[in-house]
């Protein structure tokens, strides 16, 4: 048995592979330490440190609705009630309509009808995700994600006001999760020696907003700073688009680290990065079709898929040639970031694999 500092990297619907990997840390009585994640690696670790087993993180992963996975349901159209009156009123689409010369209206002054128009075509499904994209910069909202995790957290006890600081002294876990901040331009890692009072259910949907698939997250006022810092109404997406395998948190020992995680013995837990690699084959899945996904009509939404596979595949790159050694590569060729609606074959071939990359990883170093 050995105790394990682990990095999850981010994938979307790719990170299902931890589970495999975690069935071979669970089975050798192995124990997490310290626990880092990005995006999909974020909600993993954050369950992780809750204080999941491994078949309670399967079963709210693996969970389904009317038959289809529970994740697809993170595809959520925005409804109008997601906008507030400040985005309406400073947004494209209220400038156009108050620049428009209705027939046998003319131009609105007073804006009554302009709102009211507004409000009628934000009940338009494509029209919505449309303003979505361009206000709040994601197709999705994101409030169903929100909800979901606040409802995980809430079975051990963790409610959504609890902060990364309650977190960390109610489960004794420490946890850090990577966040990209778009205003200030830099890599955020949260915890609760960074990020205080940041709620952990509001870190995990930052860390998880793939830009332009989910609305990016503000910072609230009430949630303090960062190592000091004000970050009151900056924008956060996903970490990915800085850092999406953040190792050097735990396999490097910089004044920078030291800052961000605390001056910790190096020595006392190994090393071990779970990295999801797009360039290994998933043995038999090539006889698999890959999950279409949904509203494919809007070409502006696969668009968004091939960036968003493109982009979490292109960080880090430097860190991990030198902590090579600490990896776990989980196969993961041909399988999308938001293919949320796997097939069960399809699914259970991609897990299988993760589970005997994880077996031939640790047999390697010898545990």
């Amino acid at each position: 048995m050995a105790n394990f500092d682990v990095v999850f990297e981010g994938g979307g619907a790719k990170g299902i592979a931890f589970l495999g990997a975690l069935a071979v840390l669970e089975e050798g009585g192995h124990q997490l330490d310290r626990l880092i994640g990005t995006s999909a690696g974020a909600i993993t670790a954050t369950l992780c440190a809750a204080g999941y087993s491994l078949a309670e993180i399967k079963a709210a992963v693996m969970e389904k609705v009317d038959g289809k996975p529970r994740f697809s349901t993170f595809m959520d159209i925005p409804q109008p009630g997601d906008f507030s009156q400040a985005v309406r009123d400073q947004s494209v689409t209220m400038e156009a309509l108050r620049e428009v010369d209705l027939p046998l209206i003319g131009k609105i002054a007073n804006g009554a009808i302009d709102k009211r128009i507004l409000e009628q075509v934000l009940r338009n499904k494509s029209y919505a995700r449309a303003f979505s994209f361009v206000e709040c910069g994601g197709f999705y909202s994101g409030a169903t994600f929100l909800r979901w995790i606040e409802e995980k957290l809430a079975v051990k006890h963790v409610g959504p006001n609890d902060t990364m600081k309650t977190f960390a002294a109610h489960t004794g876990k420490d946890l850090s999760l990577a966040v990209s901040d778009t205003t200030d331009m830099e890599l955020l890692i949260l915890n609760h020696r960074t990020a205080p009072d940041v709620p952990v259910a509001d870190a995990v949907r930052m860390s998880m907003s793939i830009p332009f698939v989910w609305q990016e997250v503000v910072w609230n006022p009430a949630w303090g700073t960062y190592m000091g810092r004000p970050k009151a109404n900056n924008i956060l997406v996903d970490g990915g688009l800085l850092s999406n395998f953040p190792i050097r948190l735990i396999a490097t020992t910089d004044d920078q680290v030291r800052a961000i995680m605390g001056d910790t013995d190096p020595a006392a837990s190994l090393n071990l990065g779970l990295l999801i690699d797009e360039q290994i084959e998933v043995r038999g899945a090539a006889n698999t079709t890959k999950t279409p996904l949904p509203l494919t009509h809007l070409r502006s939404i696969q668009r968004v898929s091939r960036l968003a596979d493109t982009m979490l595949g292109a960080a880090d790159n430097e860190m991990i040639r030198r902590f090579e050694d600490e990896i776990c590569r989980l196969p993961a060729k041909g399988y999308g970031t938001l293919e949320f609606e796997m097939a069960d074959q399809r699914l259970d071939l991609f897990i299988g694999a993760a589970r005997a990359a994880m077996l031939a990883h640790m047999e390697k170093r010898g545990l």
